[in-house]
């Protein structure tokens, strides 16, 4: 669903999507926390170890990618 404001100022727009796309994260986070019920599911810590490691290593990309002050080019 794409949603298009006139006039909607560059600002406005990164609040509206990031907005909504936080919380659709924050939304999974949730279900992913169900689960963790062991009485409906069967893991182990390697597993749940796999599972925030990657979410880890793509929050810390995501991350990288808003902090300005990171330069990738070369400085003696």
């Amino acid at each position: 669903m794409k949603v298009s404001v006139k006039n909607e100022t560059p600002e406005e727009k990164f609040k509206r999507i990031a907005e909504t796309r936080a919380n659709a994260i924050l939304d999974k986070l949730r279900l992913l926390g169900n689960c963790a019920n062991k009485h409906v599911y069967r893991y182990d810590d390697k597993d749940v170890e796999k599972i925030f490691l990657v979410i880890r290593k793509q929050l810390k990309a995501t991350r990288a990618k808003f902090d300005t002050r990171r330069t990738s080019r070369f400085k003696l």
